[in-house]
């Protein structure tokens, strides 16, 4: 055996200057990663108040959600809205009143695909979900924006002020938006309700005088009744309301940003896991926004196709993409109407806030986590500067144009709810097929999700067919997810990646500490015979010339490689003249070996090579963990010596080949 690198030299020792103030974190360092107390981050509210963080979302479709509707169905606009509405109340509730009793900690249905899909398979659908997500969140923050500044460019009293810079007042928009969250998520729950009460408050009056308006003309009823006797007979038109309801898919917005804000929910005192108080106010906080804008959606729809003509609300017309604020306008005057613009300017500013507020709890739940993204992406606040960075691009390739982004919005929206569906399903399914008692009842509820996944699958795919832009951009989020998430895995690679360590037993304990310090020489091996054990201390003594007791390290990795982190069972037992240290549940075998060594002290490490390919062996040791373990430690432990100089003398590290 012949050694091929020996001993890394002790590193100087530099003992930091309290003084320096190069070494201080910078003031921009302190605001993006402050210190928090704990629980700082998430401060738990009322339902009722964390209702308009999610609301914002959902009720801003009040903003566009008619005329599109519209535009989709024309006469049958309302018929289609009932449909929608259906499905909300039958479907979608339902499956998130699920989502929320699995998946409380705000991981959403994305959790609980990943539990049914371990290992590689899971963590790449997982990384594909996100890309959708991605996808609905940011849009719902640059489309909501944008919608906005149209509204306010578009205002008799603002447009002299803003003239056509549509794209510079979108900008600035989603600036504020990112300086409220800067601030911290009170701050944003408060701003979310002084938002969406008024914007619901005036809604109100706006439909409540445009029912008053028909009311007093029953012709322009019987018009609308007559365009749609026009359409054939009730099984003909609910049939084509039924063909044409996907296209109004952005009326279900906001249940995956419901159970994503459930960290900020307050539950019961003395909430136990699952904490029933939270799951419980969190399904009232979905079906409370679910039935209020039920009612909402089902009278607009009747109102404005009622009372707008047909060519106003058609893209280009006056009434396009803000049909209530032209019946604002038209049946209250041009003073209402103005603080009708103002509200729903401000709703659909803030409508990013539940998009924003689900991206950071989703993010850093998963990324960090698998070692696909920095760890500074855990910090809120360097996470919102990025997302802005992203919405910016976003809104200069679209240039703040709604309609061209609207099919990436109800890509996204549809994509989520179809996992959510299938995720409920396969989840029922499997917890009936292993409760017997429960069994029929169970695979019933089970079949009625599926039916809903069924129902979900036509509705994403007809919206992708309709709008394929949709699928284009969630893929490049997908693709661009993938791409960082394999970069920030490889420059993490030399991190210990052990989430915590425990010993198997008292005697394990008792001889680890015993062998601490610089008392054994480390000597890794891949087999944990014993009489293979015996011939490698002779081989040790004299090809490695060891000094000290032999201590051989055996790891064995954890069923599910792909994990980033490994939570470390210890072993510590005596045979003979030797010791055998047994590490198990380990994510990659150097890096165990790397933190066993650092945590132990030895006075060397003698790591056999296997001198195979060095690709194959990357490779192996990115997805799998094994690879070329060797030089692997040692890359990784003069990584950790230089970034943390200490005065300790450092163990031989010898790397030898047959």
């Amino acid at each position: 055996m012949k050694p091929l690198i020996g001993k890394v030299e002790p590193q100087p020792t530099r003992k930091p200057s309290p003084k320096a103030p190069l070494l201080a974190p910078s003031a921009l360092r302190r605001f993006l990663i402050p210190t928090l107390a704990p629980g700082e981050e998430h401060t738990q509210r009322p339902w009722h108040r964390v209702l308009w963080l999610t609301g914002v979302d959902y009720f801003s479709t009040l903003g566009y959600q008619p005329a599109i509707a519209f535009v989709a169905a024309g006469a049958l606009s309302p018929i289609a809205t009932l449909v929608l509405i259906a499905v909300t109340l039958g479907g979608a509730l339902p499956i998130y009143a699920q989502v929320a009793k699995r998946s409380f900690a705000g991981q959403g249905s994305i959790a609980m695909l990943e539990r049914l899909l371990p290992g590689w398979s899971g963590k790449l659908f997982v990384l594909g979900l996100l890309g959708f997500a991605s996808t609905d969140f940011v849009i719902t923050m640059t489309l909501s924006a944008a919608d906005a500044a149209t509204h306010a460019v578009e205002n008799p009293l603002l447009h002299p002020w803003l003239g056509d810079h549509r794209i510079w007042v979108t900008l600035l928009l989603l600036a504020l938006l990112a300086a409220v969250f800067l601030r911290g998520f009170g701050e944003a729950i408060g701003v979310a309700a002084f938002i969406c009460v008024p914007y619901l408050f005036l809604n109100a009056i706006v439909l409540a005088r445009g029912l008053v308006e028909m009311a007093r003309r029953p012709e322009l009823i019987a018009h609308w009744r007559l365009a749609l006797d026009a359409r054939g007979s009730w099984p003909a038109i609910l049939a084509a309301s039924v063909l044409v309801f996907p296209r109004l898919a952005l009326g279900m917005s906001g249940f995956e940003t419901g159970v994503s804000v459930m960290p900020l929910v307050r539950g019961d005192a003395g909430d136990g896991t699952p904490p029933a108080g939270r799951i419980r106010n969190t399904r009232r906080l979905l079906a409370s926004a679910a039935l209020l804008m039920s009612v909402l959606l089902v009278a607009s729809s009747l109102v404005t196709t009622v009372l707008i003509p047909a060519d106003a609300m058609q893209p280009g017309g006056k009434a396009s993409g803000r049909a209530l604020a032209w019946l604002a306008h038209e049946l209250l005057g041009n003073g209402f109407g103005s603080v009708y613009d103002l509200s729903t300017i401000l709703i659909l500013w803030f409508a990013g806030a539940s998009a924003m507020a689900g991206m950071l709890n989703l993010i850093p739940r998963y990324l960090p986590r698998f070692g696909m993204a920095p760890k500074w992406v855990e910090h809120p606040r360097p996470l919102i500067a990025l997302l802005f960075g992203i919405d910016v691009l976003v809104t200069l390739v679209f240039r703040a144009d709604v309609d061209a982004q609207g099919g990436a919005y109800a890509t996204g929206v549809l994509a989520l709810m179809l996992s959510a569906s299938v995720a409920v399903a396969l989840s029922l399914w499997r917890e009936a097929r292993a409760d017997g008692a429960r069994q029929r009842s169970g695979v019933a509820l089970s079949l009625f999700f599926w039916l809903a996944s069924a129902v979900f699958a036509y509705t994403f795919a007809d919206n992708v067919m309709e709008r394929p832009d949709g699928v284009i951009i969630a893929t490049i989020f997908t693709t661009a997810i993938l791409l960082c998430s394999a970069l920030s895995r490889i420059a993490r690679s030399l991190e210990f990646r052990v989430e915590k360590a425990t010993f198997a037993d008292a005697e394990s304990t008792a001889l680890w500490e015993e062998i601490r310090g610089r008392k054994v020489s480390l000597v890794p091996v891949r087999e944990k015979d014993e009489k293979a054990l015996r011939d490698k201390v002779g081989q040790a003594r004299e090809s490695f010339h060891a000094q000290g007791q032999i201590a051989f390290l055996h790891v064995s990795l954890a069923d599910d490689r792909s994990d980033f982190t490994g939570a470390l069972q210890l072993r510590v037992r005596r045979s003979g003249e030797h010791l055998l240290i047994e590490v198990r549940g380990a994510s990659a075998i150097a890096n165990a070996i790397a933190w066993v060594s650092e945590q132990l002290d030895p006075l060397a490490i003698y790591i056999e090579l296997s001198l195979r390919h060095p690709v194959a062996q990357s490779l192996e040791y990115l997805l799998w963990g094994e690879g070329e373990v060797g030089v692997m430690v040692y890359q990784i432990l003069v990584n950790h010596w230089h970034s943390t100089p200490e005065d300790d003398v450092r163990p031989q590290i010898v790397l030898v080949s047959s």
